[in-house]
């Protein structure tokens, strides 16, 4: 059985067979993964990862920082301020971009 520090998926699982011919299993440390933008998958700037502090040391703090991209957050805010003005409906948005559409109308 291994170590319950082990049993977490933040470990890599390696089978190794050794010299004598034993079946081992070795751990390491899995990487972190840059952060992606929810809407088109690219990877977001000026984030970074393993820094030590609260949210807005890893973050950027402008509207959805760490979730869209600039350019998706510019789409978001032009898609918004159309369905409040009334020259678009909600339907006619896409369903990945309705949801912080809708957040940023009930903001």
């Amino acid at each position: 059985m291994p170590k319950p520090m082990h049993r977490s998926k933040s470990f890599k699982r390696s089978d190794k067979i050794t010299l004598k011919g034993r079946h081992v299993v070795h751990f390491r440390r899995a990487k972190n993964s840059f952060p992606h933008c929810a809407v088109c998958r690219a990877e977001l700037n000026g984030i970074k990862i393993n820094v030590k502090g609260g949210r807005s040391r890893r973050t950027n703090s402008r509207l959805f920082g760490g979730v869209l991209c600039a350019n998706c957050t510019a789409d978001v805010i032009k898609l918004g301020s159309r369905v409040e003005q009334g020259e678009m409906k909600l339907d006619d948005i896409g369903i990945k971009q309705r949801t912080y559409v809708l957040q940023l109308v009930a903001h």
